[in-house]
């Protein structure tokens, strides 16, 4: 158990409790309150949870974007492909095949 804590368990409960005291005595002073710190929390867990979701959106819109070139592109090029010669059998000027 004192491995887990860094020490003697009761002891270091103590100095959790003492600097707790503190912090709440410092935060008290600036004007926080606990209930105000669990409403920011939530406020930014709020906030990155809409930013994710936002993010989501504009990659989707960048990958629409893109896409209206890419794929008409792409649909060009097996056309041709498949209508064109297939690589590595074009002919040299000799009349031989090259490979």
């Amino acid at each position: 158990m004192e491995r887990f804590f860094g020490g003697n368990p009761a002891l270091v409960l103590l100095r959790l409790a003492i600097l707790s005291l503190i912090v709440g005595v410092v935060l008290a002073a600036l004007g926080f309150s606990p209930y105000d710190l669990i409403q920011n929390i939530r406020d930014l867990a709020q906030r990155i949870y809409d930013m994710g979701f936002a993010a989501v959106e504009k990659a989707f819109r960048y990958f629409l974007l893109g896409a209206v070139i890419v794929f008409p592109v792409w649909v060009v090029m097996r056309v041709l492909k498949m209508f064109g010669r297939e690589p590595g059998t074009e002919v040299a000027e000799t009349g031989q095949q090259k490979r």
